[in-house]
């Protein structure tokens, strides 16, 4: 890695989503500060044999823009959801009929399970017609490097195309990954992040069957509670968030507005088990130091944090004791908010749409709330924004990621003032 002195600076310049709470950043901003809870019912699938009946869907219409329905059809929801948010990234940023050198532009958009619904739908095609009933789609629709291969295609971006498939933290991995590219000088633009679409009657049943989802059917609204003594499990969630990030230099030309900076990023494993975190959150602890070494900050910086809290038992303890660690004496004036609460958990998608409220706290001075958190489970100390949003001064702030295979993500955003 390059000395601090010797590298680009990151900045966010456009921002782009699609989740449970709106079909936009504005919309699903709003929501979440009014600590709106986007869980209910499923109704995609007929679910009277489910033990989880519940999750947090996004609109079923989505804001295509000028794709023709011929063609979106030919798509997975997943990749829908990315090239909604990533039109919208696009747009914020000011990219619609900008001039720029498009081969040096990339797109960087993941996926933790990619096109869940085509494969299950095509499978049942096969099974019950034969091997020449099968799409030919099927194969573009389900990969999961599609959603960022077919952004790169509607954008016209001839740079780096690819996607990174890290699980819950596959979104916060594309952020930092793409960052170090412009860091080196490799691009100087990237539109980077992560999409999910796993509301399907097999993803479900296969997420119920890990005893990971919370089962509180009779009150949706109150099943995603983050760090709450009596949560008992995540909801499944779906949607897309996309950015528009670039060299400062690069943006500085163009006339872009920067929104905020990415200064910082780490990624570590925890080396220990497939579906839960290390119980002694070294690895966390450890991404969360280096991600802040890396923008060279102090611990004591942070005003923030974006917590991964799934609402797990086993995983919530385990984030909450690393950031006591990382923090120690300055731990009680880190406001810590667990956006999953109103979202649910959108798994490789979680760290785009996160690091978009991280962008909109620095923005706004407004830190969204954890909802559901009725009474602090032991172990879960922390100086929670519980209930309602908090109006503070906001200007550094850290979004944690952690995935299934111990693999762990961090990033520091940091207000932008010149």
């Amino acid at each position: 890695m390059a000395a601090r002195a010797e590298r680009r600076r990151v900045v966010v310049t456009g921002l782009g989503c699609i989740t449970p709470l709106g079909t936009d950043v504005s919309s699903s901003w709003d929501a979440a500060v009014a600590g709106t809870c986007g869980v209910g019912p499923i109704t995609r699938f007929d679910t009277t044999d489910f033990p989880v009946r519940i999750a947090a869907q996004a609109a079923d219409e989505l804001p295509l823009g000028d794709v023709p329905p011929k063609e979106a059809r030919r798509l997975d929801r997943y990749i829908q959801l990315a090239v909604a948010a990533a039109q919208q990234a696009a747009a914020d940023a000011g990219l619609d009929g900008a001039r720029f050198d498009r081969t040096r532009a990339g797109v960087a958009i993941g996926s933790g399970i990619g096109g869940l619904g085509t494969l299950i739908e095509n499978d049942r095609v096969f099974l019950k017609s034969g091997p020449r009933r099968v799409s030919p789609f099927m194969i573009p629709m389900t990969i999961a490097n599609m959603a960022s291969g077919y952004v790169s295609i509607r954008l016209g971006l001839e740079g780096p195309n690819f996607a990174h498939v890290s699980a819950c933290a596959t979104g916060a991995h594309a952020l930092g990954e793409a960052a170090r590219a412009i860091e080196r000088g490799d691009v100087d633009l990237m539109l980077a992040g992560a999409s999910e679409a796993a509301i399907t009657d097999l993803g479900v049943a296969a997420f119920a069957s890990m005893r990971a989802l919370s089962s509180r059917n009779d009150e949706p609204a109150r099943a995603s509670r983050p760090f709450d003594r009596e949560r008992d499990g995540f909801v499944l969630g779906e949607g897309a968030g996309v950015l528009v990030i670039e060299a400062l230099d690069h943006a500085e030309r163009r006339g872009a507005r920067v929104r905020a900076e990415l200064a910082g990023y780490a990624a570590t494993a925890d080396a220990c088990q497939i579906a839960a975190p290390d119980e002694t959150g070294r690895g966390a602890e450890r991404c969360m130091r280096l991600a802040l070494a890396d923008a060279g900050l102090p611990p004591e910086a942070v005003d923030t944090l974006n917590a991964h809290a799934t609402s797990t038992p086993a995983g919530d303890p385990v984030e909450a004791a690393a950031i006591r660690r990382v923090f120690g004496a300055h731990a009680p004036r880190v406001a810590v908010s667990a956006t999953k609460s109103m979202t649910g958990h959108l798994l490789g998608a979680a760290g785009g749409v996160e690091a978009i409220f991280c962008v909109r706290s620095l923005e706004t001075g407004v830190i969204p709330p954890t909802i559901n958190l009725d009474a602090v489970d032991e172990g879960c100390e922390l100086d929670h924004v519980s209930g309602k949003a908090r109006a503070a001064a906001v200007r550094v702030a850290l979004s944690n990621s952690f995935g299934f295979g111990g693999t762990n993500a961090s990033l520091v955003l940091v207000r932008f003032d010149g």
